[in-house]
């Protein structure tokens, strides 16, 4: 665990391993230890690197973007002498990987986008996360947390695995009201990626949960057939949460993917 103050913030961090350098970028309200398990998979070949985006975890509270948050990371990047990498994202992180992609092409040797979309929000979606946004100020983080879990997590989940229903719920309400009402106004206000999808031309991993109700798995057919020579990998018994619901499927797909980038 590890801290650097980079554009007037701090922003915490794992750098572990050596080797091609694999960030991975958590989701709301999350933080960086969504990808322990990863982090622990990935060390012995890779040089991987999960930061807290602004707002969630070690990294101060400040108003922000996507694209702002996808500068952090270029940033972080750059401090850490990291020049490229394979860019990983699951849900709000896809947004910022897909906008770092956009913002800084040339640093990103691959992409993995999970259980994210490239659209923006509709109309009602903008409403619903400006509700949130408030709720988390006016009453904190549990009732958020109690009400998103069971739409989070895939039935399988739910009914089979408490210890990861209890590690996300803590997750959520340990992150910071602030924070989490400044990415709720980032990912409502985030640009419509569909038409830039067919400007991808870096290698590009989709992985999406069969079960997925916030980002279901045509969001990640729209992707596939618009990232040319994409692949596309349905984990089944999986909500939103991929990497950690299925964690040996999600790794065995990334592994795949990854040692196909040096075949």
């Amino acid at each position: 665990m590890s801290k650097l103050r980079l554009g007037g913030i701090q922003i915490g961090y794992d750098d572990q391993g050596n080797g091609p350098a694999l960030v991975l970028l958590h989701g709301y309200p999350f933080n960086r230890s969504q990808w322990r398990d990863q982090l622990t998979t990935f060390n012995q070949s890779y040089r991987v690197i999960s930061p807290d985006l602004r707002g969630h975890g070690e990294t101060d509270v400040t108003a922000t973007t996507i694209q702002g948050m996808a500068q952090d990371v270029a940033e972080l990047m750059t401090a850490l002498d990291v020049p490229t990498a394979i860019i990983g994202g699951l849900s709000m992180g896809g947004y910022v990987a897909l906008s770092f992609y956009r913002q800084f092409p040339d640093r990103v040797k691959a992409l993995v986008l999970a259980d994210t979309r490239a659209s923006a929000d509709t109309e009602t979606a903008r409403q619903n996360r400006a509700i949130q946004a408030e709720r988390a100020l006016r009453e904190g983080m549990p009732g958020i947390a109690d009400e998103m879990v069971p739409k989070l997590l895939g039935p399988e989940t739910l009914a089979n695995n408490p210890e990861l229903v209890q590690r996300l719920r803590q997750m959520m309400v340990n992150t910071n009201p602030k924070g989490a009402n400044g990415a709720l106004k980032a990912m409502s206000t985030r640009e419509d990626q569909t038409s830039f999808l067919s400007q991808i031309t870096t290698p590009t991993l989709i992985v999406v949960g069969r079960e997925d109700a916030i980002t279901p798995v045509a969001d990640s057919e729209l992707m596939n057939r618009e990232i040319k020579g994409s692949r596309l990998e349905v984990i089944e018994d999986s909500g939103h949460v991929s990497n950690l619901e299925q964690p040996e499927e999600f790794d065995m797909r990334l592994r795949e993917f990854l040692s196909s980038l040096s075949a």
